[in-house]
């Protein structure tokens, strides 16, 4: 392990953004912690307006999630077990809301309302692939075509609302 600081910059964040402008996803993410199962995870995710993040939660105990804007805006979304909308947080780099904690065992979904959107994501470890999160089953998979109608819901839903096809 080397014990040269890790250092975010702006032509990290550019390099970010250029890769999710050129993949499919739309989103990419750079690992700050060196390995998958390390304690802590951190990591930064360029995602761009198109992108979708199928809801999810993560129902390990002490599985919380925590995003920091650095550049950009987006929108977090959290769910009741049916799908209806119970809150809606603006992430803006200019504020006023910079960070959300999301609790354990909470749906939830991220969406970029700007292209060069970074987040900063830190959350409990080891990241085990099939057993972090517990998709929604009240919502499109990832490329499902549905998909670009739920993300306009998630831009224009009120909280309390359920998606207009629901």
């Amino acid at each position: 392990m080397s014990n040269n600081p890790k250092i975010v910059d702006r032509n990290l964040l550019e390099q970010l953004t250029d890769q999710a402008l050129n993949i499919p996803r739309l989103r990419k993410n750079h690992n700050l912690h060196p390995l998958l199962n390390d304690p802590v995870q951190r990591l930064l995710n360029a995602m761009e307006p198109d992108t979708y993040v199928r809801p999810h939660r993560h129902p390990q105990e002490d599985k919380w999630e925590l995003f920091v804007i650095v550049q950009g805006k987006a929108i977090v979304l959290m769910f009741d077990d049916d799908g209806r909308m119970t809150s809606r947080i603006n992430l803006d780099n200019n504020g006023p809301i910079y960070a959300i904690e999301i609790p354990t065992n909470t749906w939830h979904t991220v969406a970029s309302l700007k292209t060069g959107t970074v987040l900063f994501e830190v959350k409990r470890g080891p990241y085990m692939q099939l057993a972090d999160k517990d998709f929604a089953s009240w919502a499109p998979g990832e490329g499902d075509s549905d998909c670009l109608k739920y993300m306009e819901w998630y831009k224009q839903g009120a909280v309390g609302s359920l998606p207009p096809w629901h």
